[in-house]
């Protein structure tokens, strides 16, 4: 990021500190975004939809708003790219398809309509791949473009790792805020299970469909998820409860150091990269007895197997107006899975959901013992190809416990490609994980340093 206009590379919470107290002017930062994607976008290819003058527009109307003394929100004058599968009013939302071109909603997300109540301003709409599913879309990694940047959501990953936006929003059910984040080299963060409403976001699997952020640091992801947890009764997988204070529990120390269980998921010996194996050896052996290693109860030696099996089943219901309208417009990989999904039986769905129950009380004895599970966010560095978006089989079965999930990017492989590094926290436990995954980038840096 050489000649980068240095507002774009503050953390993100110095810069919603600057811009609430009018040290740094919405429009001002705006315009450092837009000429930041003028100049690599055309590279990176993030964005589905953008309009610079309305993004300015927001932040006009955010500073004058500053200026008249009246209340700000939490999130004031930050830009957020937002995935093309989440509705926005009057800007059109077209779900990675050609089968939904043109398609404008007359009504907001719940999401963004909390975003625009904290004071966000709406950059823009960010690639999805089709129908949030694994066709790899036309956003490359900004890294190095002849490297996935994952998916589904790769254009929120992209923009932000890229430095077009501090924050934007995505959608997990497999593996894709924690793999194109750990592919693009930013925080990705998938919070618990119903945390956020969906309301107004595709659906594709609603016992998976998980609605996740990313961010230049670990506080910005829990800022900005801060300001989206909530109830809505429209969403059945959310809950009235208290909003947990993720930014202040993420910003507070430990009382004491937390202790890390390593686990290798399914298949990590067959698919685990030999930079990835390497990797997670030295940072157990500096963790010592912080950190212990233990094999996942046998119980999920078929959990990505079951978790597919929901994904696709309820896939071929919520997708079936798309294959009735244009079954020729979709993609192999979307046929294959809406097949699949036709061809389950009943018994056999209605079986693998009672799994999750099961595997949250496995992973119990496993939390009994640790603050959070440690473990690969990906296989190894993005693939140099075009034509995948990676395999998700370190993210599917923690999407499919509901369990909150945290990429930081820690590593780098011998290519110039970031890793990141997973952690996997109780379900509910959101804020601690995020003030553990603090706690273990400072000591791993302090490590680095040493």
């Amino acid at each position: 990021m050489s000649n980068i206009n240095p507002l774009l590379t503050l953390d993100v919470v110095e810069l919603r500190d600057r811009l609430a107290s009018g040290a740094v002017r919405a429009v001002e930062y705006v315009e450092a975004c837009l000429a930041r994607i003028a100049e690599v976008e055309p590279q990176v290819q993030a964005w589905a939809w953008l309009d610079g003058d309305h993004a300015l527009a927001q932040a006009r109307a955010l500073d004058m708003r500053r200026q008249s003394g009246a209340p700000i929100g939490p999130l004031h004058g930050l830009p957020v790219g937002l995935k093309d599968v989440i509705d926005t009013a009057k800007i059109p939302t077209s779900n990675g398809t050609v089968l939904d071109d043109g398609r404008v909603p007359e009504d907001d997300a719940v999401l963004v309509s909390r975003l625009k109540a904290a004071g966000a301003i709406i950059m823009g709409k960010t690639v999805s791949t089709e129908l949030a599913f694994m066709h790899p879309s036309k956003t490359r990694n900004p890294h190095n473009p002849d490297h996935t940047p994952g998916g589904s959501s790769a254009g929120s990953a992209a923009a932000v790792a890229a430095a077009m936006v501090p924050l934007a929003v995505g959608t997990q059910t497999g593996g894709s805020v924690i793999r194109p984040a750990s592919f693009c080299g930013v925080v990705g963060f998938k919070p618990t299970f119903g945390a956020i409403a969906r309301t107004g976001v595709l659906s594709q699997s609603p016992t998976l469909d998980t609605i996740g952020v990313f961010a230049n640091s670990i506080n910005g992801a829990a800022m900005v998820a801060e300001s989206l947890f909530g109830y809505d009764a429209k969403d059945l997988a959310t809950t009235p409860s208290p909003t947990p204070r993720l930014l202040e529990i993420a910003q507070s120390s430990p009382l004491v150091s937390p202790m890390f269980a390593f686990v290798r998921p399914p298949e990590f010996d067959e698919v685990a990269d030999e930079e990835t194996v390497m990797a997670f050896g030295e940072i157990t052996g500096m963790l010592g007895d912080q950190c212990f290693e233990t094999p996942l109860p046998k119980a999920f030696d078929d959990a990505n197997a079951l978790r597919a099996q929901i994904n696709f089943a309820e896939m071929a219901k919520d997708y079936y107006g798309y294959e009735k309208r244009g079954r020729d417009q979709l993609s192999p990989e979307i046929l294959e899975a809406i097949d699949k999904g036709n061809d389950i039986k009943a018994r056999d769905y209605l079986a693998a959901l009672d799994w999750r129950k099961v595997l949250n009380a496995g992973l119990e004895e496993v939390f009994k013992r640790c603050d959070a599970i440690i473990t690969p966010a990906a296989t190894g560095p993005a693939p140099d190809n075009l034509k995948t978006t990676g395999n998700p089989i370190f993210n599917g079965l923690w999407t499919f416990c509901g369990t909150p999930a945290v990429t930081i990017p820690l590593l780098w492989s011998q290519n110039g490609m970031p890793m990141g590094v997973q952690l996997v926290g109780r379900v509910g436990d959101d804020a601690r994980l995020m003030r553990t995954a603090n706690w273990l980038k400072t000591f791993l840096n302090d490590q680095g340093d040493a």
